[in-house]
């Protein structure tokens, strides 16, 4: 059967046996019907029976294992085609590969028994933040509260304490909510607008919603011994967004398309950062200096 997504008015299906689609209630939110039957799709996934695929006649281009935590993707490349193969940790064994066309559209999906919902949350958010690259779309890893129809999206590397850090406003203002804690998608629309939306990929934390606020503000985090926020000049914040985005470095064209879109976004977004503790006295310290 097959099933079609909206992640930020961005559409996207996944075909696979009926069984597969009981462990993705991650997506449930986002699930769209349409009477067309053949709509326009970003890309399309179709998991495919049988054993991973050899890397044999395949090129080597890269290998990301960068986080001792998140999984290994390996890269490699044939006339027309991309393949990534991943493991679900640093030094553990393949489990799933992703065959693709070269412009991301349409995609094979092959993996070992039991891990339906981790090979298919891993091609999605891959083939999300490469089809939309020229698009004025960026996949952050960030997590994302919004208040007072806002939203204000926390930046820094694993264990930084981004989630914390929602955790406190949402303790601190009772008008708070979760958009995303993990990777939000953020759109510079033609009006020269800047949304972030929910996603199906919310790291550890379930929070899943088909959503989206105005960005008031990206905020750098660091522990720190007492709480300081200042306002970052575009060429301070500009690494720390780089940092935060989904894209393949090894692909210039690509890069190239995610570099303008970055400067795009922080002409129109203010960026800060925040050396913090863990309590709310921080959150309203950020609240506050974000809304001057």
């Amino acid at each position: 059967m097959i099933q079609y997504y909206n992640v930020a008015d961005f559409l996207f299906s996944i075909e696979a046996e009926e069984s597969h689609f009981e462990c993705l209630t991650n997506y449930a939110p986002f699930r769209q019907s349409t009477n067309d039957p053949q709509p326009a799709t970003l890309f399309a996934i179709r998991l495919q029976d049988g054993p991973l695929p050899s890397k044999e006649g395949w090129k080597h281009i890269y290998t990301d294992m960068s986080d001792d935590d998140m999984p290994r993707i390996e890269m490699y490349s044939r006339e027309g085609e991309w393949m990534f193969l991943v493991s679900m940790s640093k030094e553990g064994e393949i489990v799933s590969a992703i065959q693709c066309t070269a412009d991301w559209s349409e995609v094979r999906l092959f993996m070992v028994p039991g891990i339906a919902r981790f090979a298919i949350d891993n091609a999605a958010m891959l083939m999300y933040a490469f089809a939309t690259s020229d698009k004025k779309t960026l996949l952050f890893h960030s997590s994302v509260t919004v208040r007072q129809g806002r939203g204000y999206m926390f930046l820094g590397h694993s264990g930084t304490g981004k989630s914390t850090h929602s955790r406190q406003w949402l303790e601190a203002f009772e008008d708070a909510h979760l958009l995303n804690d993990d990777n939000p998608a953020v759109r510079i629309l033609p009006d020269n607008t800047v949304r972030v939306y929910g996603t199906p990929w919310s790291g550890k934390t379930p929070c899943y919603n088909q959503d989206s606020a105005p960005v008031a503000a990206l905020v750098q985090l660091a522990q720190a011994p007492e709480n300081i926020i200042t306002r970052l000049k575009m060429t301070q914040a500009y690494p720390y967004i780089l940092a935060s985005v989904s894209g393949l470095k090894v692909m210039p064209e690509m890069m190239d398309r995610l570099y303008e879109s970055i400067a795009q976004l922080l002409e129109l977004t203010p960026v800060y950062k925040l050396e913090c503790l863990p309590n709310t006295d921080a959150a309203r310290l950020c609240a506050q200096t974000c809304s001057l």
